[in-house]
């Protein structure tokens, strides 16, 4: 399974496509070769490891392909950091190569210099001491090199809760072509094959759009890669290109949802058949939304950068189960206390994991020790609970827990409360200090439209929220900002936003009023 083998048989087929441009599966093959071969001339060999800094645009698949035929690490960093933090990742990850273009070039100048081992591979030439990557690979052979070995990712975590680790979870050296059971498993699951013409709307330095697209492109299809998501391009995608599959977070199908209905109703999606989501919660009223508009096609999986396992639900079992994240493909899922020990059914606890890959975090043993159990499994510090049927439903991670009066009041549940109501684009639920309970539960909420009076939104919030939860689980201090700090991932940040609410706090000595105007 390598498209390589592809290319020999059918090199005019489409691969992939970004705005106007395809790249056959001969020209991706004939790139991908001259790059490896010129990363081999530069002295990399197998177990080495090349990075990528790239906005999405096709030659992040020139060097990803040329790292899984070089046996080389691969790690894609995210185009939102700042120089501290991809420096940080440069230096864990230790790449003897960099393919960026100029862009980055304000990022990268104060690190580079620092790195003078570091090779800088540029899309575009003249850039003094970086390398025109075209020019460097356009000596070398096309041909598929005769040494040939699969590569590996090293990704890096999104850093939602502090500094992003590296994830080992498998190794560079296995013959072109091996792929691990739990990738077979979801390609079967999925029904990915050379019919498949899949959209990617997300960011390609992201673990879950990468392993997709690389799972369509070993199996012969075509996929079709948005610059940047828009939910009327997207739509305009799937009717144009007659897509099969798609991958999407929650917070796009938000803004699937508001569009109007005339923009709704405009596009053919007839040949949309699987619609995979993942990544962050679904909340329950905004998939029974989008299964009322797009029938029966939603398919959730939970999963990781670690992929220490995997549960999936398709569309009929999610409506018998609604806010399941399933039951696992591969493996098992069992729910722990603090100590170990396994739950009964319905109380929450560390969600275990089994039957995925044997991952460690880069140069962090302690870490590494502290995610397994004895018999194996492993977590990641979510927070969930399974239902009788064994149906697995996350509430939380561990480091956003509210303990509240003794009570454990887990965000994610207030959180979809909150973005069930009309006036709520967005929603971050936490902790915050309070002398009396020892925490309070605090919302940061975008609100919409803009301008509604907020002490009034705030009321009704708490009204609604009461209606729908127990008390203490309400939030009893709002602040209203413009936007909330959610990663093109659909991830949110709501460790930085947390320290940041509290660093303002701190600043102006406020106690968390009611409301707090911003």
């Amino acid at each position: 399974m390598h498209p390589a083998a592809v290319a020999a048989r059918f090199p005019d087929r489409p691969a992939l496509t970004l705005n106007e441009t395809t790249w056959s599966y001969g020209e991706l093959e004939v790139r991908a070769n001259r790059l490896a071969r010129a990363l081999r001339a530069a002295g990399l060999s197998a177990g080495d490891g090349i990075a990528v800094l790239l906005d999405n645009r096709l030659e992040v698949f020139s060097a990803f392909w040329a790292a899984m035929r070089s046996g080389l690490y691969y790690t894609p960093i995210s185009t939102h950091l700042k120089s501290d933090e991809i420096a940080w990742i440069l230096a864990s990850a230790r790449p003897q190569a960099l393919v960026s273009s100029r862009d980055f070039l304000p990022r990268l100048e104060p690190i580079t210099a620092a790195l003078p081992r570091l090779r800088v591979l540029a899309d575009d030439a003249g850039i003094p001491g970086w390398e025109d990557l075209a020019s460097v690979s356009a000596p070398h052979p096309p041909t598929f090199p005769d040494d040939a070995l699969e590569g590996a990712p090293l990704l890096f975590s999104s850093g939602t809760t502090g500094r992003p680790k590296g994830v080992i979870n498998m190794r560079p050296g296995a013959q072109p072509g091996t792929v691990s059971e739990l990738a077979r498993r979801r390609m079967a699951l999925h029904e990915i094959n050379a019919e498949t013409v899949y959209l990617s709307t997300a960011p390609l330095y992201h673990s879950a759009p990468l392993r997709y697209t690389e799972m369509v492109l070993r199996s012969g299809g075509h996929a079709v890669v948005m610059e940047k998501f828009d939910a009327a391009t997207a739509l305009a995608h799937i009717a144009r290109y007659r897509i099969t599959h798609s991958q999407w977070v929650p917070t796009m199908f938000v803004r699937l949802l508001r569009l109007p209905e005339q923009e709704r109703e405009r596009y053919d999606l007839g040949s949309h058949r699987f619609a995979v989501h993942a990544a962050a919660p679904c909340p329950i009223a905004v998939k029974r939304a989008m299964l009322a508009w797009w029938g029966p096609i939603l398919h959730e999986y939970y999963s990781a950068t670690e992929a220490n396992g995997q549960t999936v639900i398709g569309p009929d079992e999610w409506l018998a189960h609604p806010g399941s994240v399933g039951r696992p493909l591969l493996g098992e899922v069992r729910i722990r206390d603090e100590q170990g020990r396994d739950l009964p059914t319905g109380e929450p606890g560390l969600v275990y994991l089994g039957g995925g890959a044997r991952f460690e975090y880069l140069d962090d043993p302690q870490a590494t020790a502290a995610a397994y159990a004895p018999d194996g499994l492993s977590t990641l510090g979510d927070i969930g609970y399974l239902d009788r049927d064994g149906y697995l439903y996350l509430t939380d991670r561990r480091d956003f827990t509210i303990i509240t009066g003794g009570v454990n009041v887990y965000p994610q549940e207030v959180e979809n409360v909150l973005l069930e109501h009309p006036a709520v684009a967005d929603a971050a639920v936490f902790g915050v200090p309070d002398p009396e309970y020892g925490e309070r539960v605090m919302a940061v909420v975008e609100p919409v439209p803009a301008g509604i009076d907020d002490p009034e939104l705030a009321a009704e919030l708490t009204a609604f929220c009461r209606d729908r939860l127990a008390h203490l689980k309400c939030p009893r201090a709002f602040q209203f900002r413009a936007s909330l700090p959610r990663l093109p991932t659909g991830k949110l940040a709501k460790g930085s936003l947390r320290e940041e609410v509290l660093a303002q706090s701190n600043a102006d000595g406020a106690t968390f009023p009611a409301v707090t105007l911003q």
